[in-house]
């Protein structure tokens, strides 16, 4: 057969999509009959689906007529932007002598790069693409040495004559990826690179032949989606500034050389959208990336701030609100350049090296933001149309993200504001205990929870203690925990226990999880602890509404959770809550806390709590440094949750403090209470105070002995005011009204409330306590 050679066309299927006049003469197959076939079809020899890439080497080919051709067959894959193979083009000839091999029409004018080489890696044959590739013709190729001609491959020159080499070895094709420079160095070049044994008619590997072909296309196409794909790293956490680094980590190396987001001022704060001047345009850094460290150098800090004259691209960017592609040639680019070299004349080295800048405005939901500067340096290639593209997706992307961390930070910023206005400030002066607190707002996407607590002064110098946590984040949940915080001091000040309090709490949970209002609460839940310490008897009332336990520390170091029976959180309704009651020496410091303290460490809530108790004993100044020691140690180190911690250290209202007298239920004991009342404020000091102490004690006395039932007592407490409590037997509570001009009666207590600083009563478990307070002279 004479010597010829074919060419063929077949898709990623096996179909065959062209067919050359040689591939007709080598197999007696015209194009009408194979076009549209199996190419498997053709062959002696079984090649699986998907291996059409394997066609390599000596193959059997059916002819037309029924014999059996052998060919030395090469596919060679046509990649796609994707860089996935979309069809193969298949070259055929009969297996010759090296020096033959390739030869004729279709080597010397193929559009591939081709070339043969010697086992000793010089050059037996290039053709005519070979030497405009190269640079040179081929009489100068010819018989060179490989290696030297290498010098413009950017990949590791060894690792190329690795591949040739072992093609030679081991007879296996290989084909891989290579990068050079065009000779004007401006541009980088993609080739895919094809290397494949030359046999000669023993099967022996004589040669080795490559074919280039360039698939810079390809290869830039796949960089794009590569650089688009990493955009999903862009928008990890909600902070602005953050986010906008991760823009420029992902453009600097692989699209700029240098990389700046600058945004307006009111975008870092919590200020409503403003409007784009005009003129020139005032920004703020917050992130840059340089791809060589210190080049340009000292460029504007993080965090400062720059004015863009009209003519600079950024400004022009965000003035027109499109892409802005400027650099040496552009006037105006020129013109900013100048007013640069003024103001930083120690960077003009780098301003001189700029080939290209590309500007893109940081827009989303139809508001400007900012802008993303890219610059190339020299031999960089300039930015084109296609880059001007694909920066606008990823700042589109990025900017979506700032905007939605900007949003996150003004609406965290006002449940914040909001919270705090709803938590004590100041907590307000008494006896019963010293506290000390921390309120740690979350630092987590989901944004501001609804933990918060209190500090009630009650009647008789008992001091109530609250902590609560409503489910979920954001201005709902602050609002909710502010409905819930007004509403338990509003019960507090009718001095209910507190089990009942929860259970008026949890109906007022219910009834507004029933309107349109309150359909948060139904949603997320809030938990409650309610407690109650009394100085005097050292008494600690408490009850919880699916709230963690307090934890106790005792005077001797002992520590321990207060046994108790957590009730369901508030709303569910229908369930009673449990009140707890225990004495506690003085001295005793009792914990209490949300669970955002200890349900965010590894998920253990038991080891949480036994490093509470363990941070509880140690060693500090003050209990307001034992809140920092118990944070450090306990708090997780990203708290997902807010973190609410209140201590409360107890004290205990000497014998010299309080004075105690039982009454007879007889009228005729009245003045008797009267004067033992008086002779007590004598020995305190206080003698002014007698006159309106006798009227009261008179009122509250008399009222006790008539109205009410025994046994009836009178106690006196000298503490940040002085404190008058009758207490008697009947649980009719007293209440002021308007005495006629002939009623005989009926005007004791207003005569009380108006001589008093204020006055109350609470049920005790066996009746009632009218009680009046009066204020101290100042010493």
């Amino acid at each position: 057969m004479e010597h010829a050679s074919a060419a063929a066309i077949v898709d990623a299927h096996g179909t065959v999509t062209g067919w050359s006049e040689g591939a007709r003469r080598l197999t007696g197959h015209p194009a009408e009959e194979v076009v549209g076939r199996d190419v498997r079809e053709l062959l002696a020899e079984d090649v699986p689906p998907g291996a059409l890439s394997a066609l390599a080497g000596t193959a059997v080919v059916r002819h037309r007529d029924g014999t059996a051709v052998t060919l030395y067959l090469r596919a060679c894959p046509l990649l796609g932007a994707d860089g996935a193979p979309t069809a193969y083009a298949v070259s055929a000839g009969p297996p010759v002598e090296p020096e033959l091999v390739l030869t004729g029409e279709v080597f010397e004018q193929a559009s591939l790069s081709m070339s043969v080489l010697d086992a000793g890696l010089h050059y037996v044959r290039v053709n005519d693409t070979a030497c405009r590739t190269a640079g040179v013709p081929a009489r100068d190729l010819i018989g060179r040495y490989l290696p030297d001609t290498l010098e413009d491959i950017d990949d590791d020159v060894s690792a190329f004559l690795g591949h040739l080499r072992q093609v030679a070895e081991t007879g296996r094709p290989v084909q891989y990826e290579s990068f050079t420079h065009a000779p004007s160095g401006t541009r980088q070049h993609a080739w895919t690179v094809e290397m494949w044994p030359v046999r000669d008619a023993h099967g022996r590997v004589a040669a080795v032949a490559m074919a280039a072909l360039e698939s810079t296309e390809q290869h830039r196409a796949r960089e794009r989606l590569a650089l688009l794909n990493s955009a999903a790293a862009i928008g990890t956490t909600l902070d602005v500034v953050r986010t906008a680094e991760e823009l420029v980590e992902i453009l600097v190396p692989r699209f700029a050389d240098f990389a700046t987001v600058d945004l307006l001022d009111w975008v870092l704060g919590t200020d409503e959208p403003l409007s784009v001047p005009t003129e020139d345009i005032e920004l703020r850094r917050v992130a840059h990336a340089f791809a060589t460290e210190g080049f340009p150098t000292a460029p504007l800090p993080l965090g400062g701030t720059d004015v863009y004259p009209p003519c600079a691209a950024p400004a022009r960017a965000l003035r027109e609100g499109r892409v802005v592609i400027s650099g040496p040639g552009d006037p105006e680019f020129a013109q900013w350049m100048r007013i640069r070299d003024i103001q930083a004349p120690h960077n003009r080295r780098y301003r001189d090296a700029i080939c290209s800048m590309l500007a893109v405005p940081l827009r989303a939901r139809g508001t400007t933001l900012g802008v993303a500067v890219a610059d190339r340096i020299r031999p960089q290639a300039p930015y084109a149309a296609d880059d001007a593209v694909l920066a606008e997706e990823l700042v589109a992307r990025a900017a979506v993200s700032i905007d939605n961390a900007r949003r996150f930070a003004r609406e965290r910023g006002t449940a914040l504001e909001l919270q705090h206005s709803l938590l004590p400030r100041g907590l307000p002066g008494q006896s019963a205990v010293e506290v000390a607190h921390r309120y740690l707002p979350s630092g987590s996407a989901a944004g501001i929870g609804g933990d918060w607590f209190d500090v009630i002064p009650l009647s008789g110098s008992r001091v109530a203690l609250v902590v609560g946590d409503v489910v979920g984040h954001g201005i709902p949940s602050t609002a909710t925990m502010g409905r819930l915080c007004t509403a338990v001091r509003t019960l507090a000040d009718v001095d209910l226990p507190p089990d009942e309090l929860l259970t008026h709490l949890d109906d007022l949970v219910t009834h507004l999880a029933g309107d349109e209002s309150g359909d948060e609460i139904a949603e997320l839940g809030a938990t409650c602890l309610y407690a109650v310490y009394d100085p005097v008897t050292r008494r600690l009332d408490l009850a919880a509404a699916g709230h963690p336990a307090p934890a106790l520390v005792l005077p001797d170091g002992t520590t321990r959770l207060v046994p108790m029976t957590a009730g369901p959180p508030l709303g569910v309704g229908g369930l009673p809550f449990e009140a707890t009651r225990m004495h506690l020496p003085e001295g005793s410091v009792v914990a209490l806390y949300t669970d955002g303290l200890v349900e965010d460490r590894d998920g253990d809530v038991d080891h949480a709590t036994t490093e509470l108790r363990r941070a509880l004993t140690a060693p500090a100044a003050s209990l307001d440094a034992l809140c920092d020691v118990v944070l450090k140690a306990v708090m997780p180190e990203e708290p997902s949750d807010d973190v609410v911690l209140l201590l409360a250290r107890t004290r205990v209202l000497g014998a010299d403090q309080v004075a105690t007298w039982d009454v007879l239920p007889d009228t005729a004991e009245v003045a008797t209470t009267r004067q033992s009342a008086v002779e007590q404020l004598t020995a305190w000091g206080l003698s002014e105070e007698a006159f309106v102490t006798e009227l009261v004690v008179s009122e509250l006395v008399t009222n006790a002995i008539r109205y009410g039932g025994p046994p009836i007592q009178l106690r006196l407490i000298r503490d940040r005011t002085l404190i008058c409590e009758v207490s008697d037997g009947s649980s009719t509570s007293p209440h002021l009204r308007r005495a006629h001009a002939f009623d005989e009666g009926g005007r004791g207590l207003l005569l009380v409330a108006q001589l008093t600083q204020r006055w109350g009563s609470r049920q005790t478990g066996c009746g009632k306590t009218i009680w009046a307070e009066q204020p101290l002279p100042s010493r």
